[in-house]
């Protein structure tokens, strides 16, 4: 798989299905999810920011890089406290690619261990590559396999991953975070809703990799998951420039990690129960998660706790709100600064 991002960060375990695939536009795409068509059988049109959207993302970066820096670190220290030396970084692409080629740097300047780092698909209902899985068993002990991805949401891809790893004997369904806002997971950063700013962005910050694609028609028995790459984009690209612009703020400090009394996913279902939403998927709670609905589905409602109303780590979801013509509700929430709302098919 071609991507930006240089061999020794990150190996894609991926099929290169660049002209092959036709990425569709967010409604048309929003239609044929809501009507059954599964959402990995076809690609979005990736976002291409507004330059007042651009200057924002700057802006957030060196205002909350430090956040997002500190809790990389502190899962890092939790990571080689809780697995040793014998780690292999399996990143879900494509938005835990730039966390485990981040991690991967920050316990080689720390721990001075190079540790492998693999990125592969995972997607919901359809569990995790079987191929790349296979691939990379034959090159490492199974229990030194440790998964990595950028936040969780409601904690539906940590369901699908404890489900994905029973076919694969001593592998650990544990996955490591930067975030965990639901409070589902032990490896973690924080436990806060914060700001990751590499959810901000789509390819251009993923190393100009598209999200993973799963059809019969293109992807094989023997072939791995399929992505797009965005050669176009190439000046555009900002994949390196987020890693160096983190790495930067690398810098040893205490864990203050405390979990969430409560689980996300109540909160969630709280909220679908409010709006009479029988789908739970439509709901999308978080920083990274609510940035992922204003970017590439169709958004109905984005849900902004009242105490953040003013919240600079939030800006970039109000414009994005704004420019997909989105209503903004402040209301009271616990374990999220915000959530994004799926529009209904039938109101497309």
């Amino acid at each position: 798989m071609n991507s930006s991002y240089k061999k020794e960060d990150v190996i894609f375990l991926l099929k290169d299905v660049t002209g092959m695939v036709e990425p569709l536009p967010s409604k048309e795409r929003e239609k044929l999810i809501q009507s059954g068509m599964h959402y990995s059988e076809m690609l979005p049109i990736e976002y291409i920011p507004s330059k007042e959207y651009m200057d924002i993302y700057f802006d957030s970066l060196q205002i909350f890089g430090q956040a997002m820096a500190d809790a990389l670190g502190s899962l890092a220290d939790k990571i080689v406290k809780s697995r040793g030396k014998n780690i292999v970084l399996v990143s879900l692409a494509r938005a835990g690619t730039p966390i485990g080629i981040l991690l991967k740097r920050y316990i080689n300047l720390k721990y001075n261990m190079d540790l492998p780092h693999y990125s592969v698909s995972i997607i919901r209902d359809r569990g995790i590559d079987d191929n790349a899985m296979k691939y990379i068993l034959k090159r490492h002990p199974a229990k030194d396999i440790l998964f990595v991805d950028g936040w969780i949401g409601k904690g539906a891809i940590l369901k699908e991953l404890k489900k994905a790893v029973k076919n694969y004997e001593g592998v650990s369904p544990e996955l490591a975070v930067v975030c965990d806002p639901a409070g589902e997971t032990v490896l973690t950063g924080t436990y806060s809703d914060i700001f990751i700013p590499s959810s901000a962005l789509n390819a251009t910050v993923c190393g100009l990799v598209s999200r993973t694609f799963l059809r019969s028609d293109i992807i094989g028995e023997n072939d791995f998951h399929g992505a797009l790459y965005y050669k176009e984009y190439i000046n555009q690209d900002l994949s390196y420039h987020f890693i160096d612009e983190i790495q930067k703020l690398f810098r040893t400090h205490e864990d203050n990690t405390d979990m969430p009394k409560t689980k996300g996913i109540t909160e969630a279902q709280n909220q679908a129960k409010r709006f009479c939403i029988e789908d739970i998927n439509l709901i999308k709670p978080g920083i990274g998660e609510t940035t992922r609905v204003l970017l590439r589905r169709v958004p109905w409602k984005v849900l902004i706790d009242e105490r953040y109303k003013d919240d600079r780590e939030l800006r970039h979801i109000v414009r994005l709100a704004k420019e997909k013509d989105s209503e903004i509700e402040y209301t009271r929430l616990n374990n999220y600064k915000c959530m994004g709302i799926i529009k209904k098919m039938k109101d497309i």
